[in-house]
């Protein structure tokens, strides 16, 4: 089997990743090439309406924060297997410090539900007990109380992020955590509509390995992404797709913050690539992912991994910079984190970056083109400016198909990026429907 890490790659992965965990005896004891992930594709999902309704009947409400609700979905569907619901204490004390949950499986990233002190004391839980999660007003989940606990997030941060620094996001994110975590099984109760045109692009675990049969992959390479494509992310999944049958695009939806593009556009560039012939569309799949970024560099690149293995997926593409924030992380130290772990039954396929090259006058790899001096590298923050500002883009920076579906994206959803207005009178992802028998 080829080195992940080829002399061409110019770096050493362990000068420039040093790991915030120490590996475990417990990695071995269990098959962590297995997939989906444990070995069971999780589904706690209650088809039964009058039983969902019965489960709910009586309970205490805490209401959902659009992030919880979005990792309620994940455990639900099985995108966190071997996860069936929050963790536990003795979890996340391994996730932290060994990368691995208490029964061996690796799993980078704390997935916890927290909660005030006073919420607790008001609602009178504890241990037993269950609890109605709802969302948008409406009964979604339910939450059966394994343990109420603290956990340290000065340790949790450092651990997850290599930093306590509160200007990481997402370290700002986990010292917002309220005081208090509730651990235990989740049964999605009243799953939510999801709305046009995410509707098109939503296949749950279970489905999206279905549609990979119906298409006859044996193989998919994933492909993790927040933007519309350019050209540099267009090669990149080319050169993806020399590893499997089909290129399956991940369009992450989660918290915006302003001056992103809005998700509809983001899908809707993407699949624009397959149907104007850019790559072919039998081999071409967009969907989307529940999910608020960590930003937390190696460990993210590792659960995006382990998710989209869930999902079904043999391979998942890293580029440069992978889930990283800043100069947290060296560009490539999402990369260096696989130096250090066993096979966990997907094949990273660690790349380099695609840029524009004068010199060779098309779209170059950093691994092959020598004219270095020469480099134009693309950049997100750049395109985006120039389509605020009216102007186009250059052909070699973004194909004029996708520029023309952002025109009349903006016209069809008044934005191209998002703003105050955007968010607050945006036509909701999902729809949580009254809980009816």
């Amino acid at each position: 089997m080829p080195s992940l890490f080829p002399s061409y790659m110019s770096y050493n992965p362990e000068e420039i990743y040093k790991p915030t965990f120490s590996p475990s005896d417990k990695w071995f004891d269990v098959d962590q090439a297995l997939s989906p992930h444990g070995g069971t594709l999780i589904e706690r999902i209650i088809e039964d309406r009058d039983k969902a309704t019965s489960m709910v009947k009586g309970l205490e409400c805490i209401s959902l924060t659009e992030p919880q609700a979005r990792e309620v979905l994940n455990i639900a569907y099985g995108v966190f297997s071997p996860l069936e619901g929050f963790m536990c204490k003795e979890d996340v004390d391994n996730v932290c410090r060994h990368l691995c949950l208490s029964n061996g499986y690796i799993w980078p990233i704390p997935i916890v539900f927290d909660v005030s002190t006073d919420t607790v004391k008001a609602l009178g839980l504890k241990e037993g007990d269950h609890v109605c999660l709802t969302h948008q007003g409406q009964p979604f989940a339910v939450l059966r109380i394994t343990e109420v606990f603290e956990y340290d997030k000065d340790v949790m941060a450092r651990h997850v992020y290599g930093t306590s620094d509160p200007k990481h996001p997402g370290v700002a994110r986990t010292l917002a955590y309220e005081d208090l975590f509730l651990g235990g099984l989740i049964d999605l109760v009243n799953p939510p509509k999801i709305n046009p045109p995410f509707n098109e692009y939503w296949y749950p675990p279970k489905k999206m390995r279905e549609e990979f049969n119906r298409r006859g992959w044996k193989t998919a390479i994933f492909h993790q992404t927040r933007n519309v494509p350019h050209l540099g992310h267009e090669f990149l999944m080319k050169a993806g797709s020399f590893y499997a049958d089909g290129i399956v695009v991940n369009v992450v939806i989660g918290e915006k913050k302003l001056g992103d593009y809005i998700d509809e556009i983001i899908v809707l560039a993407h699949d624009k690539l397959s149907e104007e012939g850019y790559i072919r569309r039998d081999r071409h799949l967009v969907t989307i992912v529940f999910w608020d970024m960590r930003y937390a560099g190696p460990r993210e690149a590792v659960f995006h991994g382990l998710i989209r293995k869930n999902f079904g997926g043999t391979h998942h593409m890293y580029g440069r910079d992978h889930a990283g924030v800043g100069t947290y992380y060296h560009p490539y130290a999402s990369h260096a984190i696989f130096h250090y772990l066993p096979n966990l039954g997907f094949n990273p396929q660690l790349l380099l970056e695609y840029l524009y090259c004068p010199v060779c006058d098309e779209i170059a790899y950093e691994g092959l083109c020598e004219h270095k001096e020469n480099w134009q590298r693309f950049s997100g923050t750049m395109i985006r400016n120039i389509i605020s500002e009216g102007l186009t883009p250059p052909k070699k920076l973004l194909r004029q198909e996708v520029l023309k579906m952002i025109m009349e994206g903006k016209r069809k959803y008044g934005t191209v990026f998002v703003t105050e207005d955007y968010l607050k009178n945006r036509n909701p992802v999902w729809t949580v429907q009254p809980l009816e028998t």
